[in-house]
């Protein structure tokens, strides 16, 4: 027996994104009654969606191209799938509060208090209750994030990548452009705009997955992410 926790957020029509990113629009494209040949229908039953939609859309994954200019090329259909399938942990952040960085001391810490490890080509998740308290409010672009010492320091121990709950990494103004930086530098990467992290803390360790699309050129993806505990 398995147990899979989904940590993705549910995509729909006028969800936040972040600053100018594009709004998410979804449409009937085509519809049952159409293809049935019926005319003047009173409904629309969706056969067919149309999205519009940007590729750093709700739970995503951002592509080594997205991080800086020099790493054009390095797109999201060319990173290995082994980044997006790994261990992971879920440290808990959850006493952080509105747009407070988180240092790589108080990740040791973590890890110290909840009896884990960060391992190469690990997955590490950072919970903050951000999106349980502030989602869709008017402090939900305000959320805390890690240092760009601290980007550099998960960077060093070679992860396959961190995620969050907030929409951005590190904190918007603060350390989120050198944080973007430091994992293209570095070669690993980072999840944004995650959910149910409260269900994973103090659990230990669990597979991690959360494949992208395979967009050519793509400078991320939205993903489907999940922890997978397997009951032994």
């Amino acid at each position: 027996m398995i147990e899979i926790i989904d940590l993705s957020q549910e995509i729909y029509e006028g969800m936040p994104v972040f600053k100018d990113l594009p709004q998410v629009k979804i449409g009937i494209h085509n519809s049952h009654e159409e293809w049935s040949g019926e005319r003047n229908p009173k409904a629309r039953t969706p056969a067919v969606h149309k999205l519009e939609l940007g590729e750093h859309t709700g739970t995503h994954v951002d592509a080594i191209n997205h991080m800086a200019i020099e790493h054009k090329g390095k797109s999201i259909d060319k990173m290995p799938l082994s980044m997006f399938y790994t261990e992971g942990i879920c440290l808990d952040f959850s006493h952080k509060k509105l747009r407070e960085l988180i240092e790589a001391s108080e990740i040791e810490e973590a890890c110290k208090k909840a009896e884990v490890e960060i391992k190469a080509g690990d997955t590490v998740l950072l919970y903050t209750d951000h999106y349980r308290r502030h989602f869709a409010s008017e402090n939900w672009a305000k959320g805390p994030g890690v240092s760009a010492s601290c980007a550099r320091w998960l960077g060093e121990k070679e992860i396959a990548a961190f995620g969050v709950e907030t929409m951005s990494p590190g904190v918007s103004g603060v350390s989120n452009r050198e944080v973007h930086h430091i994992c293209g530098k570095l070669n690993f990467t980072h999840y944004e705009n995650m959910v149910n992290l409260h269900q994973l803390v103090g659990r230990g360790r669990f597979r991690f997955v959360g494949l992208p699309l395979k967009i050519r050129g793509g400078t991320g993806s939205p993903v489907r992410a999940v922890a997978i505990f397997e009951n032994k």
